[in-house]
């Protein structure tokens, strides 16, 4: 894979040049020099594509100016007061969200996404016109630049369902309208079914880490999942399934690692750079980092976990301060002691006492100090994702990989396709994926059943971006992140105090659920028109 990392940096550097990106007229005829004079170039080209999806995804900055979306859900706080990313933007606008407007939103990427996709429109309008490769490079090469512009459609589509502006080719000019939400949907859908039909099922050893099939397959019902289009999502799902090239790891604490059998497809780093900073953004002082733990998870996600055998855990003298011994938190299941860092654990050789004045994890009250760098607003620290390995924090960037879909989602979006389309056999696949980490069947139907899958893939799925777009496609955003403060514990003198982590209620607008067409883009474009619920 060392290759594939070197290539991307190289591609980079091509793309610098190439001043033809921009559409102009004059600029044309040297992507017919630079990137058709033989298939290596072109697949430079391509390679840079493929930055898309560290981009977009957690370790990336394209979601939300670098902060986790979980920050916008009852799932995960920041510590900062002092705006800024992973900071207190998210902070503000889950009390304020007046702050978006027309003018813009920290989570809006109207703007880099028609960067994206103007790039990969120029590649293929250049290959139709220049490229004299055989047709079998050709059609894999035009498979995997239509994957990412489905990828980086479903981007601004899940952001701005009810349609956006579709362009298959590089635009002649400013003006033009907005496709339906149908339309856009489509278009997705069109485009990733082609790199689905067109990429092979796995690439020689010299191209490994390029997407596959059924990587296409995977993000088709993950696409068609907001969509609401059931039988795509399950046609998609059951592709990949029935390949059998994929399954399950054993340990929960693996799913996410990358260069298994549950990833489909990844984005791997290098010392040298690709790298990223999670390690430094969430790793807790007593790493021996002064800038870590920007965000934590919240008593919230803790209490969404069950107990071992599948049971709840009564939480409830917590809540009302007549129960302060240390919770059992060893009896709730697998994947909570995987996920968060709590006060008793072991995170590299140290036992976390995550307290007031703590050694090992120090707590500070949210709104007494402008950063809490390093110590814990909530009383938990984030282990999810976090390299454990990773020791030399202060000179070292961060280098594990980037899983952007990994087989169990495909599982729970097949179970959530099934129960939406009326089917019958809808338990199985989300009790497979119970299965791994030995809780009992959900075996339950109707509203019984849609709360547990709600709340399985709330923690199967934890910190992996999902949970703040799933409430908002399921719109329930607007009641459910409305009216309400996140909790934590501040554990002094031996004792567990649940104390409430934000100063002010929660809010969600219900327009949220379609972001608005930017000012600049109306501005631009005579054809474009504004969203009605923000005209």
């Amino acid at each position: 894979m060392k290759r594939y990392i070197v290539i991307i940096i190289a591609t980079l550097a091509l793309i610098s040049c190439n001043e033809w990106l921009d559409g102009t007229e004059n600029n044309t005829y040297l992507t017919d020099e630079l990137v058709w004079r033989d298939a290596e170039s072109a697949n430079l080209y391509v390679n840079g594509f493929y930055t898309y999806i560290h981009k977009y995804g957690q370790f990336g900055d394209y979601q939300f100016g670098g902060s986790m979306t979980e920050s916008l859900t009852d799932a995960f706080k920041y510590g900062s007061m002092s705006l800024g990313h992973k900071a207190g933007h998210p902070n503000d606008y889950v009390v304020n969200p007046e702050a978006i407007t027309t003018a813009g939103c920290l989570w809006g990427i109207w703007g880099t996404a028609y960067e994206n996709i103007r790039r990969i429109n120029g590649f293929l309008d250049s290959m139709h016109k220049f490229s004299k490769l055989p047709a079998e490079t050709n059609l894999e090469l035009e498979a995997q630049a239509r994957f990412f512009r489905g990828f980086v459609y479903f981007q601004l589509a899940k952001r701005h369902p009810k349609g956006v502006i579709l362009y298959d080719t590089l635009p002649t000019g400013n003006d033009k309208a907005l496709s339906s939400g149908e339309e856009t949907w489509q278009f997705i859908y069109d485009d990733l079914k082609f790199a689905a039909e067109n990429l092979p099922a796995e690439w020689k050893s010299a191209d490994n880490g390029r997407v596959t099939k059924y990587a296409a397959y995977a993000m088709l019902s993950r696409a068609m999942l907001y969509a609401e289009r059931w039988n795509d999502v399950i046609a998609a799902a059951d592709s990949v399934i029935n390949s059998g090239r994929y399954g399950l790891m054993d340990a929960y604490k693996d799913s996410w690692k990358g260069g298994n059998k549950e990833s489909i497809l990844e984005f791997r780093y290098n010392v040298s750079g690709p790298n990223h900073s999670f390690d430094q953004d969430y790793v807790p002082l007593c790493d021996g980092y002064d800038y870590g733990a920007l965000g934590t998870p919240t008593q919230e996600m803790v209490e969404s976990y069950e107990r071992y055998d599948g049971t709840d855990f009564n939480w409830s003298g917590y809540h009302d301060g007549t129960v302060t011994a240390r919770p059992n938190y060893e009896s709730l299941e697998p994947r909570f002691a995987a996920t968060v860092i709590y006060n008793g654990c072991t995170w590299k050789e140290k036992t976390m006492d995550c307290s007031v004045g703590g050694t090992n994890g120090k707590y500070v009250e949210y709104g007494t100090v402008p950063y809490s760098y390093g110590m814990t607003t909530t009383g938990y620290f984030l282990r999810k994702m976090v390299d454990e390995t990773h020791t030399d924090l202060q000179g070292v960037k961060s280098t594990q990989t980037w899983v952007e879909i990994r087989y169990a989602e495909v599982l729970l979006n097949k179970a959530e396709a099934l129960y939406k389309s009326g089917a019958t056999a809808y338990q199985a696949p989300m009790n497979e994926v119970r299965a791994r980490v030995s809780l009992p069947k959900k075996n339950d139907t109707g509203d019984a059943w849609w709360n547990a899958y709600r709340r399985e893939r709330k923690v199967e799925l934890a910190y992996e971006g999902h949970y703040f777009w799933d409430l908002r496609r399921w719109k329930v955003a607007h009641t459910e992140l409305t009216g309400y403060r996140v909790h934590g514990f501040k554990i002094e003198g031996g004792a567990f105090n649940y104390i409430t982590c934000d100063l002010k209620d929660r809010r969600f607008f219900s327009k949220l659920y379609c972001l608005p067409v930017p000012d600049a883009e109306l501005r631009d474009n005579k054809l474009a028109q504004q969203y009605d619920e923000w005209k």
